[in-house]
C-alpha cells in the first residue's frame, strides 16, 4: 500500500511513551528489523495536536533515529513522518488501521504563539 506523508509543521507533538524496542512476534520474542537495512526498530508514543484536536499514536523509528534529550511530556519532532494504511485477517476477523513511521524522533520546541 501507498505511504502518505504527514505534514507536521503546524502540529504540536508531545512524547508520551519513551522509545522501546519493537517486537515482531510476541510469542517468540522476535525483534522487529527494518526490511532494507536490517536495523532494529523502536516505537514511541506521542500525542499529535493540531487544530484543537489530539490523537495518541505509536510511531516506528529506526534505532539510529532516536535523538538525545528526549523527556516524557516534552515536544518532539518526527522528520519524515508517513502514514500507511494496513489490513489483515487474524483468527478469522478482518482488522485494519494506520501505521505511522518516521526517520527519527528528536527533541523539539513548542510552537510560537500567534502575536507573541
Amino acid at each position: 500500500m501507498r505511504s502518505i506523508r504527514v505534514e507536521t509543521s503546524s502540529a504540536t507533538i508531545l512524547l508520551t511513551e519513551a522509545p522501546e524496542t519493537k517486537v515482531k512476534n510476541r510469542q517468540t520474542g522476535e525483534i522487529a528489523k527494518d526490511a532494507v537495512s536490517g536495523e532494529t526498530l523502536k516505537t514511541v508514543g506521542v500525542v499529535y495536536i493540531e487544530d484543537g484536536e489530539s490523537s495518541l499514536i505509536k510511531v516506528t523509528i529506526p534505532e539510529s533515529g532516536v535523538g538525545e534529550g528526549l523527556a516524557l511530556g516534552s515536544p518532539v519532532s518526527l522528520p519524515g513522518l508517513v502514514a500507511r494504511p494496513w489490513e489483515s485477517t487474524f483468527n478469522g476477523q478482518q482488522r485494519h488501521g494506520i501505521a505511522f513511521r518516521a526517520t527519527a524522533v528528536m527533541a523539539g520546541a513548542f510552537p510560537m504563539a500567534i502575536g507573541a
